[in-house]
């Protein structure tokens, strides 16, 4: 039998993660019309590569199917929204950025980050695949190319004298199976003194967290930190610095530049985190091996309890409509049956039902409107705010279910 190959080092992949089934993608929401068709699904089987310990995602369908029209905006989310207005401004102190400067963002979906940088009189460029996307930006007065990016699109840029000061690819780079073909056209575009910075989950928290549900078909790769320092020294750029940051349950921050660029310091925090990792067991083929079955006795908890309080006649609903919802509804197998309906902020995803489980995704006003019992948020990395934000359901004594990283019922 034949293995797929390790997007980074091209080995066979012979060692399973984990098995989440065959399942839709996850961001092919459903229109009415569609509810009368069989939908496409493919195997969602994670490998990890057992020589630099990349965990990877087969790519069954390619990036231009998925990312052309894609229906995600970041701007939907506060939480994201002050993430970026802090890491511009952290970036505009930290590296002196100026009306001179250029920051180019790799995946700019709707321009939220770039604008950021633009309000403090930085020019700015983003690189998005997602045509309905990229069009927001434009209209929003972002400069926004719409087009994947790669060797050809940075070697293009470059031509025109466009180089990074700053070159941001957030959340971003495991979206791509061509991950040399990325770094390459990173380090091209880059200016000689510029700065990368490159934010991802990171791996250790996605064990440690069971954060399963964060591994769909438009995630090709997953990265600890050791791996994705191989993936970009491999191609000429040294890593200098590492944060930890809170966005998508737990992430990191990774600043790289040019190798012969000696400007910027190898930090401290760099072996810190090597450490850290080793101990953790990232380089022993083991730790990632006994992950499915973590990953099966929460799906036994969650299951259970949603089944058990629909005995007791309780209405149960899901708030968001995130990418990591479907893994987690496709995987637990929980439909209408168990959840009744879901509520995104989104307008662009009101109205439409979710691949696979075909839950409708409505308004947040119909909370109030049917007063459910119990809540499963979906995107529980951003709990804090969607419990605010509908906090007045404990008005009725509705109550939370929070499902990752454990399952718990928050009231």
């Amino acid at each position: 039998m034949s293995h797929p190959l390790c997007h980074f080092c091209g080995s066979p992949l012979e060692n399973t993660f984990v098995d989440l089934g065959n399942t839709p993608l996850s961001n092919s929401y459903l229109k009415e019309s569609d509810l009368s068709r069989p939908e496409p699904r493919y195997l969602l089987h994670a490998y990890v590569c057992s020589k630099c310990f990349l965990v990877n995602v087969e790519e069954f369908e390619s990036p231009a199917k998925i990312f052309s029209e894609y229906a995600y905006f970041s701007s939907y989310s506060d939480t994201w929204l002050k993430h970026c207005e802090s890491y511009a401004g952290q970036m505009v102190e930290r590296f002196a950025l100026n009306g001179e400067s250029r920051v180019i963002e790799i995946g700019s979906n709707d321009g939220c980050l770039l604008r950021c940088f633009k309000n403090r009189g930085i020019t700015v460029l983003g690189v998005e695949p997602a045509r309905n996307i990229a069009t927001v930006a434009q209209s929003a007065g972002i400069q926004t190319i719409a087009e994947f990016f790669g060797t050809a699109c940075a070697e293009r840029q470059a031509r025109e004298g466009r180089h990074a000061d700053l070159l941001v690819a957030n959340n971003v780079l495991a979206h791509v199976p061509d991950l040399n073909d990325f770094v390459k056209g990173m380090k091209r575009i880059l200016k000689g003194s510029g700065v990368i910075t490159i934010e991802f989950p990171h791996l250790l928290r996605l064990i440690e967290d069971c954060e399963f549900d964060t591994i769909y078909h438009e995630h090709f790769s997953y990265f600890s930190f050791g791996t994705a320092m191989q993936v970009l020294e491999s191609h000429g750029l040294a890593v200098f610095d590492i944060e930890e940051v809170d966005t998508h349950g737990g992430s990191l921050r990774v600043f790289a530049r040019h190798r012969e660029n000696n400007e910027h310091a190898v930090g401290n925090r760099v072996a810190a985190m090597q450490k850290r990792e080793k101990k953790f067991g990232l380089g022993r083929l083991e730790l990632y091996t006994s992950f499915g079955r973590k990953v099966e006795t929460l799906k036994a908890r969650l299951t259970a309890l949603l089944k058990e309080l629909k005995s007791r006649g309780k209405q149960i609903v899901g708030y968001g409509a995130p990418a990591k919802g479907n893994t987690l509804l496709n995987y637990c197998g929980i439909g209408r049956d168990l959840l009744d309906y879901t509520v995104d902020r989104s307008p662009h995803k009101q109205g439409l039902w979710l691949p696979g489980s075909r839950i409708p995704i409505l308004a947040p006003d119909r909370l109030r409107e049917t007063k459910p019992d119990y809540v499963l948020i979906l995107p529980w990395n951003i709990r804090d705010e969607i419990m605010q934000q509908i906090g007045y359901i404990r008005e009725w004594g509705g109550q939370f279910i929070v499902p990752i990283p454990d399952v718990v019922i928050r009231k």
